[in-house]
């Protein structure tokens, strides 16, 4: 099986304008998400998918491989299709996060796993949580499975709902919280980038609900692996404490 390995990248952020190039310890954001990824062991070429030219060339400066996409892109997910347009032959594509500069290579090799069965076409990562404060906050997406494993909803919101339970439900019930790797079949990618925008998805703000209303099945991956991201410039201390 080959695999593209996509990192979008843009800079401008609204939270974090330029982002991708900022120093740590000694290495860009950008570089330090494209080296970890490389230690994958599933992947067979990986390309930088930025709208910035001088994103374009720090990672020209460390030797990766770089893609210059159009400017419009709405999503991440619009800008690795095109990306992977430009770069035939591979079967399965996987959008790494950009923001994240301890990636770890194991977590991809997981996702991609779920690939090793013919019928997958999408797949992504959950991890299991009961913590309350996550299953509160909008910002962590959850996730409710069917029998095979395939994403039934995706909310921000704590499903299923819990409201009339106390304790002993939310210790026990299988809770999982969404982690933000997606990897699709090459043809499915360019075929959900063609899809029109549905009010469930714009609803909850999640992206995903717009394939599952359209009929693509999503595998989700359970893993306890988790690594922290920098979404804003206070998370830059956080990552620093783990390089």
């Amino acid at each position: 099986m080959k695999v593209l390995g996509i990192i979008p990248a843009r800079y401008a952020s609204s939270r974090f304008p330029g982002k991708p190039l900022i120093d740590l310890k000694g290495k860009s954001m950008i570089q330090r998400v494209y080296e970890g990824a490389s230690k994958s062991n599933s992947l067979t070429k990986i390309v930088v998918a930025t709208d910035d030219q001088r994103i374009v060339d720090e990672v020209l400066r460390f030797g990766g491989n770089v893609c210059l996409t159009n400017e419009s892109h709405q999503s991440g997910t619009d800008r690795c299709a095109e990306v992977a347009a430009l770069n035939p032959g591979f079967d399965v594509v996987i959008n790494i996060q950009g923001d994240e500069p301890l990636v770890n290579p194991l977590q991809l090799d997981q996702l991609l796993s779920a690939f090793s069965h013919p019928d997958v076409t999408i797949a992504t990562l959950g991890i299991p949580t009961n913590d309350e404060a996550d299953l509160l906050n909008p910002n962590r997406i959850k996730i409710v499975l069917d029998h095979q494993e395939n994403a039934l909803y995706f909310s921000r919101s704590c499903v299923p709902n819990s409201h009339h339970f106390k304790g002993e439900y939310l210790s026990n019930y299988p809770f999982l919280r969404h982690i933000g790797l997606y990897a699709y079949r090459a043809n499915t990618l360019a075929q959900i980038c063609q899809l029109k925008p549905t009010a469930l998805e714009k609803m909850e703000s999640l992206e995903q609900l717009r394939w599952m209303y359209y009929g693509y099945s999503i595998k989700v991956v359970q893993t306890t692996i988790e690594t922290p991201n920098i979404d804003t410039p206070e998370d830059v201390e956080n990552v620093l404490l783990f390089l």
